[in-house]
């Protein structure tokens, strides 16, 4: 009942996101009763029934992402002062912030389940009522225990990451300490700022060597003698199960590798001599860089797989089948959820720094001079990370469109 209360009380942009969340929640719960429906129209077709729920794993996977990303922004389940007083410390916060989560994601899968439903034929009165009653497999009995057994997929992943990653001593912003007074909860005071500068990101090296890797074992992969791998979304020809790993590691090691490189843009704009806005540009993206960093890798993911995708339907031709619905949400999905996640964390770490903000208006700090050293930021942000799409997408590409 608390969760729900602190839910309706929330203003409306953390509503929004809420509601963003159910919307992929619904979308992923969509996929995956699609694929049930597939399972019970070609009962002999199980493999591709099995591949079509493995494709799933994908927009499951973005949308857990985006369901963790707001609940770590949420404002409600954040330590405030006297909250510990009355039993709601740290790790009560994070039992809110999962059951919050798994709320809105259960919504979301009623409401895939009803739009199942509707499209089935089963729901009558409503328009467009049946209308994929043949893809869905309307003439065979819906098994509803395996229905809702693929609906708490998505609820279950989002609010067990959400408890993981907010747990007690994991989330912590980066660079601040937290000075406790006596008579209070190191959770009740209030963030200060640590005089050392922040520590740079220790996942660099990992992430470039995912990154490698994954690039020779797709080189590897496409060049390799025997049959093709399991067929992409969209119809387009089948692809070895090595490629697909070779794209599943390069993504790993780009979100990996995202804070540091993000780390390594402030750095950068600190050097040689930086006046005040370089400067105050390049300390702000160090100390953001964990924050904002995996966000923009993930999204390089997406972007270098989605004009690989495309360099590869232009290398088809005329024989490259168009996109389906089903592939088409899912992409939809993949791309709105790592969008989303970006744009919460941006506004998070907007957030967390506007104690800064006030205190450098305070000392007479232009307003020209904190908008350009966010204009330099995202400029070399888009620099650095557009470079390296570019660069992974031709690479990603090249042996595929060899074969």
């Amino acid at each position: 009942m608390l969760a729900l209360r602190l839910a309706r009380g929330a203003r409306p942009l953390v509503q929004l996101r809420r509601l963003l969340v159910a919307a992929a929640s619904a979308g992923t719960g969509f996929l995956l009763l699609c694929t049930l429906g597939y399972a019970m129209g070609h009962p002999e077709a199980s493999t591709n029934a099995v591949l079509r729920l493995v494709w799933c794993a994908v927009p499951l996977a973005a949308t857990v992402y985006f369901a963790v990303a707001v609940a770590r922004s949420d404002p409600a389940t954040k330590p405030r002062p006297g909250l510990s007083a009355v039993g709601l410390g740290p790790a009560r916060l994070t039992l809110l912030a999962a059951i919050s989560t798994a709320v809105a994601c259960t919504l979301g899968s009623m409401l895939a389940l009803l739009f199942f439903l509707h499209l089935r034929g089963d729901l009558s009165g409503l328009p467009f009522d049946g209308a994929a009653h043949r893809l869905l497999a309307s003439d065979r009995p819906l098994p509803l225990a395996a229905a809702l057994t693929l609906l708490t997929f998505v609820p279950l992943a989002a609010s067990g990451a959400s408890a993981v990653v907010l747990r007690p001593g994991i989330a912590k912003p980066a660079g601040r300490v937290r000075p406790g007074r006596p008579g209070t909860s190191v959770a009740d005071e209030p963030e200060q700022p640590a005089a050392e500068p922040t520590p740079a990101p220790t996942g660099l090296p990992w992430g470039v060597a995912l990154l490698a890797a994954g690039l020779a074992v797709e080189t590897y992969a496409s060049h390799a003698r025997g049959a093709d791998g399991p067929p992409l979304p969209g119809g387009l020809g089948g692809s070895p199960g090595g490629a697909l790993a070779g794209w599943a590691l390069t993504a790993l090691g780009l979100a990996l590798a995202g804070p540091g490189l993000t780390y390594l843009c402030g750095r950068a704009l600190q050097a040689v001599r930086p006046g005040a806005v370089r400067l105050l540009a390049g300390r702000v993206l160090q100390e953001e860089a964990r924050r904002i960093g995996r966000p923009l890798g993930v999204v390089c993911a997406v972007a270098s797989a989605a004009y690989a995708a495309n360099i590869l339907y232009g290398h088809a031709g005329a024989a490259a089948p168009g996109l389906g619905p089903l592939s088409a949400l899912g992409a939809a999905l993949v791309v709105g959820c790592t969008l989303a996640t970006l744009v919460t964390a941006a506004v998070e770490a907007r957030q967390a720094r506007r104690h800064t903000t006030s205190a450098l208006l305070r000392i007479g700090a232009p307003a020209t001079m904190l908008r350009g050293a966010a204009a330099l930021r995202a400029g070399a942000l888009l620099a650095m990370f557009g470079a390296l799409t570019w660069a992974v997408s031709e690479l990603s590409a090249i042996p595929l469109s060899s074969r």
